[in-house]
Protein backbone atom coordinates (compact mmCIF):
# COMPACT_ATOMS: atom_id res chain seq x y z
CA UNK A 1 0.00 0.00 0.00
CA UNK A 2 1.10 3.02 -0.95
CA UNK A 3 0.41 4.66 2.56
CA UNK A 4 3.13 2.41 4.30
CA UNK A 5 6.90 3.05 4.90
CA UNK A 6 9.02 4.04 4.02
CA UNK A 7 7.18 6.67 1.62
CA UNK A 8 3.89 7.47 3.79
CA UNK A 9 1.95 8.97 0.74
CA UNK A 10 -1.56 9.05 0.43
CA UNK A 11 -4.11 10.81 -1.97
CA UNK A 12 -4.21 14.04 -0.74
CA UNK A 13 -0.46 14.41 0.00
CA UNK A 14 0.40 13.39 -3.61
CA UNK A 15 -2.46 16.06 -4.83
CA UNK A 16 -0.97 18.86 -2.79
CA UNK A 17 2.48 18.12 -4.14
CA UNK A 18 0.99 18.36 -7.70
CA UNK A 19 -0.73 21.76 -6.57
CA UNK A 20 2.71 22.81 -5.53
CA UNK A 21 4.91 21.74 -8.85
CA UNK A 22 1.88 22.52 -11.29
CA UNK A 23 -0.76 25.11 -9.88
CA UNK A 24 -2.27 26.05 -13.09
CA UNK A 25 -3.29 22.51 -13.91
CA UNK A 26 -4.36 20.76 -10.59
CA UNK A 27 -8.23 21.94 -10.90
CA UNK A 28 -10.23 21.42 -7.07
CA UNK A 29 -8.80 19.20 -4.24
CA UNK A 30 -8.50 15.50 -3.94
CA UNK A 31 -11.01 13.91 -1.48
CA UNK A 32 -8.05 11.76 0.19
CA UNK A 33 -11.13 9.68 1.75
CA UNK A 34 -12.38 8.18 -2.55
CA UNK A 35 -9.77 6.17 -3.17
CA UNK A 36 -10.71 6.56 -7.04
CA UNK A 37 -9.04 9.99 -7.38
CA UNK A 38 -6.25 7.50 -6.99
CA UNK A 39 -6.99 7.36 -10.76
CA UNK A 40 -6.94 10.90 -11.36
CA UNK A 41 -3.92 11.22 -10.48
CA UNK A 42 -2.34 8.05 -12.58
CA UNK A 43 -4.24 9.49 -15.43
CA UNK A 44 -2.65 12.65 -14.63
CA UNK A 45 1.02 11.58 -13.78
CA UNK A 46 0.65 9.67 -17.08
CA UNK A 47 -0.18 12.79 -18.76
CA UNK A 48 -3.27 11.58 -20.35
CA UNK A 49 -5.31 13.89 -18.91
CA UNK A 50 -3.70 17.63 -18.85
CA UNK A 51 -5.30 18.72 -15.51
CA UNK A 52 -5.88 17.24 -12.73
CA UNK A 53 -9.22 17.21 -11.24
CA UNK A 54 -10.88 14.91 -8.44
CA UNK A 55 -12.36 11.74 -10.19
CA UNK A 56 -16.29 12.87 -9.28
CA UNK A 57 -15.78 15.16 -11.21
CA UNK A 58 -14.97 13.72 -14.33
CA UNK A 59 -17.84 11.03 -13.57
CA UNK A 60 -20.13 13.98 -13.10
CA UNK A 61 -19.60 15.48 -16.21
CA UNK A 62 -19.51 12.55 -18.21
CA UNK A 63 -23.19 11.22 -16.88
CA UNK A 64 -24.68 14.18 -17.78
CA UNK A 65 -23.23 14.17 -21.50
CA UNK A 66 -24.08 10.77 -21.49
CA UNK A 67 -27.84 11.56 -20.87
CA UNK A 68 -27.70 14.76 -23.27
CA UNK A 69 -26.94 12.35 -26.05
CA UNK A 70 -29.06 9.89 -25.23
CA UNK A 71 -31.94 12.08 -25.15
CA UNK A 72 -30.96 13.77 -28.59
CA UNK A 73 -31.45 10.42 -29.82
CA UNK A 74 -35.04 10.39 -28.67
CA UNK A 75 -34.54 9.00 -25.34
CA UNK A 76 -36.74 10.15 -22.22
CA UNK A 77 -35.41 10.18 -19.01
CA UNK A 78 -38.69 10.37 -16.26
CA UNK A 79 -37.00 12.06 -12.44
CA UNK A 80 -37.27 8.44 -11.10
CA UNK A 81 -34.46 7.09 -13.95
CA UNK A 82 -33.34 10.16 -13.45
CA UNK A 83 -32.81 9.68 -9.56
CA UNK A 84 -31.30 5.61 -10.41
CA UNK A 85 -28.61 7.54 -12.92
CA UNK A 86 -27.69 9.34 -10.41
CA UNK A 87 -27.49 6.89 -7.69
CA UNK A 88 -25.56 4.77 -10.62
CA UNK A 89 -22.69 7.66 -11.02
CA UNK A 90 -22.58 7.88 -7.54
CA UNK A 91 -21.81 4.50 -7.15
CA UNK A 92 -19.42 4.65 -9.98
CA UNK A 93 -17.52 7.38 -8.00
CA UNK A 94 -16.73 5.03 -5.64
CA UNK A 95 -16.60 1.99 -7.05
CA UNK A 96 -15.04 2.54 -10.06
CA UNK A 97 -17.85 0.46 -12.21
CA UNK A 98 -21.76 -1.07 -11.83
CA UNK A 99 -22.14 -4.46 -11.83
CA UNK A 100 -25.83 -6.03 -11.82
CA UNK A 101 -24.80 -8.10 -8.03
CA UNK A 102 -24.20 -3.78 -6.59
CA UNK A 103 -28.19 -2.97 -6.65
CA UNK A 104 -28.34 -5.47 -4.01
CA UNK A 105 -26.41 -3.19 -1.64
CA UNK A 106 -27.41 0.03 0.10
CA UNK A 107 -28.72 2.43 -1.30
CA UNK A 108 -29.96 0.60 -4.59
CA UNK A 109 -31.82 -1.81 -2.31
CA UNK A 110 -33.72 0.60 -0.21
CA UNK A 111 -35.17 1.66 -3.53
CA UNK A 112 -36.38 -2.03 -4.41
CA UNK A 113 -32.88 -2.95 -5.86
CA UNK A 114 -32.80 -5.10 -8.69
CA UNK A 115 -36.54 -5.61 -9.82
CA UNK A 116 -37.35 -1.57 -9.65
CA UNK A 117 -34.01 -0.94 -11.49
CA UNK A 118 -35.69 -3.18 -14.35
CA UNK A 119 -39.14 -2.12 -13.84
CA UNK A 120 -37.88 1.75 -14.53
CA UNK A 121 -35.07 0.73 -17.66
CA UNK A 122 -36.21 -2.85 -18.91
CA UNK A 123 -34.02 -5.04 -21.01
CA UNK A 124 -31.58 -1.86 -21.90
CA UNK A 125 -30.47 -2.10 -18.63
CA UNK A 126 -28.42 -4.34 -18.87
CA UNK A 127 -26.54 -2.90 -22.43
CA UNK A 128 -27.06 0.25 -20.14
CA UNK A 129 -25.14 -0.82 -17.54
CA UNK A 130 -21.69 -1.91 -19.38
CA UNK A 131 -22.48 1.68 -21.79
CA UNK A 132 -22.01 3.40 -18.63
CA UNK A 133 -19.42 1.29 -16.89
CA UNK A 134 -17.32 2.17 -20.34
CA UNK A 135 -18.45 6.26 -20.75
CA UNK A 136 -18.39 6.85 -16.97
CA UNK A 137 -15.10 5.42 -15.86
CA UNK A 138 -13.58 6.08 -19.25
Amino acid sequence: MIEKPPYLWRIDRLWDAYAALEQAKVKGRGAGKVWTDIVSLVRFALRQDAVLEPFAKHVHERLAAWMIQQEKQGMKFSDEQRRWLEMIRDHVVANLSIERDDFEYVPFAQEGGIGKVYQLFGEELWGMLEELNEVLAA
